[in-house]
């Protein structure tokens, strides 16, 4: 590892030794930049991955609500504003017991890169708290959302922060959000993306990480001449991520076999395709943490209780659902399998371990901050949209959607060819992911 990286990681692991996902995902991304540190000095002249690490802002509050029983109940919220070199804050918020500040941050980092990847201008944040909205009352989400809001307003705006939703935050939750902000402000803008139709979303949002997804799948296999169709398939999870995912490799002639939760995978030998996706956004609507029934109304499914999908023999596997959900001993076992690749769509889907089998392997392995960014992307359209006050079709948008992920892919190739690592998409889109936005860090000065 370059000097220069060992020494700002040592650093970082010696001032926040409690914060396991951050300094997974700062590893996994600085040790990637060791070439550009000896090509370039420029970057350790300037401090570059010092001030980088750290976030620009970060801000924790509480958020007290009442819930339909009368009772106070008190919950934590947060919002990492990371980095702001290349346009304003843009990252999702995200509602779950286990949100902490490392999650938000290792999140947040992550966003930087990704949202750079995507041509647009857009900064790197993230936020949430630790609600968790499975089973709670419409009024009792909406009273959540309003307070979280009443705190949040004062540190965002459309050229300042513009957040979105993530896990547990669909287009209800940002509605909510959305009129505590207009209400606060007595303003009507774009400081929301994932917004419903009727007040300034954008069609193909919700399924725009699937799709760019497969996307990017199939660009990686136009590589070796080859490409999905035909192609088995795993996906784990079963919300918009994963429906999407599914939608775009049944539209490119792909056969998708298995959806998981977090009680087990189901296995669907005939594929998913049909009324089965519609189904499973119904049971998305209805917040449903068990995809077991999926299996009692589909005969040809099977449901396997608490294992992962990566045991089934597949060509493409994409994860998903949530962070580290493939680990060392399932990358063993996709590859004996023979799988031949592997693209994340959930953020940092993949240990670390996990991420260096298959680079030393050579299986085509994509990470999530250049696969799983037609989502951001899509939520930058929307911006787009709303600044213009137009609306495309969904036709229009799934075109500059794919377009954006060719272009992904793209960096990623001549980034990793460039600096030596050719084939290497972990390389390529840390590279092609910092050099923007570090490059714009030094043109606008120490601040």
């Amino acid at each position: 590892m370059n000097k220069y990286v060992a020494t700002v990681l040592k650093d970082l692991k010696a001032r926040y030794p409690w914060e396991a996902e951050f300094l997974q995902a700062a590893e996994e991304i600085l040790e990637s930049l060791g070439p550009v540190m000896e090509k370039e000095p420029k970057y350790q002249a300037n401090k570059i991955l010092e001030r980088l690490v750290e976030p620009e802002r970060t801000i924790c509050f509480r958020v007290p609500w009442i819930d339909d029983k009368g009772e106070y109940q008190i919950n934590r919220g947060y919002r990492v504003q990371f980095n702001s070199a290349i346009g304003p804050y843009k990252g999702g918020i995200r509602f779950h017991p286990k949100v902490t500040l490392s999650t938000l941050k290792f999140l947040g980092f992550e966003q930087i890169f990704k949202n750079s990847l995507t041509g647009l201008p857009m900064g790197g944040g993230k936020g949430g708290a630790d609600f968790d909205p499975s089973g709670k009352s419409d009024n009792e989400i909406m009273r959540f959302c309003q307070s979280f809001m009443s705190e949040l307003f004062r540190h965002i705006g459309p050229d300042t922060d513009v957040p979105a939703g993530d896990i547990g935050v669909g287009g209800r939750e940002v509605g909510y959000m959305f009129g505590m902000y207009k209400k606060l402000r007595n303003e009507f803008t774009g400081v929301l993306t994932g917004k419903g139709l009727s007040f300034g979303g954008s069609l193909v949002r919700p399924e725009a990480t699937g799709f760019g997804v497969v996307y990017f799948a199939e660009e990686m296999l136009k590589t070796k001449k080859d490409s999905m169709k035909g192609k088995k398939v795993a996906i784990s999870g079963f919300g918009n991520v994963s429906w999407g995912a599914v939608q775009k490799c049944n539209h490119l002639g792909a056969k998708v076999v298995t959806i998981s939760g977090p009680d087990g995978y189901i296995y669907d030998e005939a594929g998913i395709s049909g009324d089965k996706i519609a189904y499973m956004t119904e049971m998305l609507k209805k917040d449903r943490m068990s995809v077991a029934p999926f299996a009692k109304k589909y005969k040809s499914a099977k449901f396997i209780p608490g294992k992962r999908p990566w045991e089934v023999k597949v060509d493409v596997a994409l994860p998903c659902a949530i962070q580290n959900e493939l680990d060392l001993n399932d990358a063993k076992t996709l590859f004996k399998n023979g799988c031949k690749v592997v693209v994340e769509g959930s953020n940092m889907s993949s240990t670390l371990d996990a991420v260096r089998f298959f680079v030393e392997k050579k299986i085509l392995f994509a990470p999530g901050k250049a696969s799983n960014a037609g989502g951001v992307a899509t939520s930058g359209l929307e911006m787009s949209q709303n600044s213009i006050r137009l609306s495309w079709t969904a036709e229009e948008v799934d075109e500059r959607l794919h377009n954006i992920m060719k272009g992904i892919h793209k960096a990623c190739v001549e980034s990793a060819k460039q600096y030596g690592f050719e084939g290497n998409y972990v390389v390529g889109a840390n590279i092609a992911g910092f050099k923007k936005v570090a490059d714009a860090m030094i043109a606008q000065g120490l601040v």
